[in-house]
């Protein structure tokens, strides 16, 4: 694990990470401002968050994974698929990268514009307890399509970027009418931070996402697929020392033929 940390990869993957954030947040609270000429719409919202991060996974997915988000971060943990030193760094750097981002965006902003600066909040009558369910679902289909579409080990093609943007436009279709759609703890503590706006359900826009990420990393490594990753693979990246192989799918099938009875 030191030697993960004191490396300039490592490095440049936590900045990355920063960076990607900032730039999310920036883009995805711009396209929900309150400008007196036109008022945005929840079509070009979801959009916006959606292409944001399909750009970001695109352009920074090679570097750091570009998770942008401390719910999928703790789920790759959950998963064994990240260590712990480079998912508290991740964090932090996604924590502070979405302050900066709220913190440039109300600095550019015409003070009859910034509003609440959209923050995350009970839309429509919707309680504590609607808004935990609809932000575990919505995570949870987020964190499924990411740890599917960037699964190395698993044949054909298609885009992860495209795909990871196409769910969280989904999701915001939806959830905007509940929540204001977070799936993201990053996104709604930016904002509060910034404006100084923590409202008192502001733990479900933390509880629900982290749930829901959790329980599709649980679902996904460990009973849908586990075969995908031996104990002793998932134990070299805790211990920063995994290197995928070339021959995954031989070893699945090895794997498979190994579990099924010998006929008599």
């Amino acid at each position: 694990m030191r030697k993960e940390v004191l490396t300039l990869a490592f490095a440049r993957a936590v900045f990355v990470e920063f960076l990607s954030t900032l730039i999310f947040v920036f883009i995805g609270l711009g396209s929900a401002l309150k400008w007196p000429s036109a008022l945005p719409s929840i079509l070009q919202i979801a959009l916006a968050f959606g292409l944001a991060i399909g750009s970001l996974v695109q352009a920074f997915g090679h570097i750091s994974g570009a998770h942008i988000n401390p719910a999928v971060t703790i789920a790759f943990l959950v998963g064994n698929q990240i260590s712990f030193p480079r998912a508290l760094l991740y964090v932090l750097a996604q924590l502070v990268g979405a302050i900066a981002g709220a913190g440039i965006l109300y600095g550019v902003t015409p003070a009859n514009t910034r509003g609440n600066l959209a923050v995350n909040a009970l839309n429509n009558n919707t309680t504590p307890g609607q808004a935990l369910v609809v932000e575990m679902i919505l995570t949870f289909q987020l964190a499924a399509c990411i740890f599917a579409s960037t699964d190395n080990r698993r044949g054909g093609g298609g885009s992860p970027a495209l795909s990871i943007g196409l769910s969280v436009t989904v999701g915001h279709l939806v959830g905007i009418y509940f929540t204001g759609c977070s799936m993201n703890p990053a996104r709604s503590f930016g904002p509060a931070v910034v404006t100084r706006r923590f409202s008192p359900a502001h733990w479900v826009f933390w509880v629900g996402p982290i749930l829901g990420a959790c329980l599709a990393s649980l679902l996904y490594f460990y009973v849908l697929v586990p075969y995908c990753m031996a104990l002793s693979d998932r134990l070299a990246i805790l211990r920063g020392t995994y290197e995928p192989e070339d021959d995954w799918e031989e070893q699945r099938e090895e794997r498979k033929k190994s579990m099924e009875l010998t006929p008599p």
